[in-house]
């Protein structure tokens, strides 16, 4: 089976949302979203859609099939080639 990575700890912590209410807006038990963020459970398409409208992101801004780089690495690139005037 396909791992499918996510960022949903993350976007729930800058938006100040518990498992409990993101599950609530989404209509999973708040234990799901723990699985999904340990990786133990990939979403169905339903699910993973249902997420991403909430949290207001494309689906491959929270999940995808290859791990996520850093955050701080890709601001740093970003910062690095403004710097640059790229």
């Amino acid at each position: 089976m396909l791992m499918l990575y996510n960022r949903i700890a993350v976007l729930r912590s800058e938006r100040k949302l518990s498992r409990q209410a993101l599950a609530s807006e989404v209509g999973v038990n708040p234990q799901t979203i723990g699985f999904l963020e340990r990786g133990d459970y990939t979403p169905s398409l339903e699910l993973a859609f249902k997420i991403s409208r909430f949290l207001k992101l494309p689906v491959e801004a929270v999940f995808s099939p290859d791990p996520f780089r850093l955050l701080s690495e890709q601001v740093y690139e970003m910062h690095k080639s403004e710097a640059k005037g790229e």
